[in-house]
């Protein structure tokens, strides 16, 4: 046989196996710095119109994490915050940076299908220029303190490398309200 079937043969296996090039067998992949929608609705209870995060870019552990959210003027918000003048609200802005935030949070909880991450402070929010349809949003947040339950972090928004929001947010990791068997049918 000759040596190019082998070298064939070995990169073939090596790519189809589960290692990575610095893993060894039988030892976990180091975790993922990105998510998609899907693995972002995983972990965060929101849903459309009030999903407000589409994708993570980057993320270290129990430090630091970025989203991208793509503001589109299909968005309910924008038939009545302005017809005239599409402004993305504030308050959507910061509850962003909450959902980014709790995604990197919620990633670090083992029950969290039990649990509900919900806001408990927000400090020195800023709006610095408006946010309209067609702006791809850059969502930073970094934590300042983790307890156990309880994280602080503080989140930049910028859209093409300019700040347009900034805020402080504490929230906290409950237990989510067992849901209600729903009743016997009667005969």
């Amino acid at each position: 046989m000759r040596p190019t079937f082998f070298i064939a043969t070995f990169i073939l296996i090596f790519v189809m196996s589960d290692n990575t090039p610095n893993q060894l067998p039988g030892e976990q992949p180091p975790p993922s710095t990105t998510m998609d929608i899907l693995e972002i609705m995983s972990l965060l209870p929101h849903r459309y119109p009030f999903l407000l995060i589409d994708r993570v870019v980057e993320m270290e552990r129990k430090q630091r994490i970025v989203a991208i959210k793509n503001v589109t003027i299909n968005e309910p918000h924008f038939q009545g915050h302005f017809p005239e003048y599409p402004i993305m609200p504030g308050v959507l802005m910061v509850e962003a940076i909450a959902q980014t935030g709790g995604a990197l949070l919620l990633n670090e909880v083992p029950d969290r299908d039990q649990k509900l991450m919900v806001f408990t402070g927000i400090e020195n929010a800023r709006f610095r220029r408006p946010v309209v349809p067609g702006d791809q949003l850059r969502i930073e947040v970094t934590v300042l303190q983790w307890r156990s339950r309880a994280v602080k972090m503080l989140g930049n928004i910028t859209v093409d490398g300019k700040l347009v929001c900034d805020a402080t947010v504490m929230c906290q990791v409950v237990p989510r309200v067992a849901k209600k068997a729903a009743e016997a049918p009667a005969e």
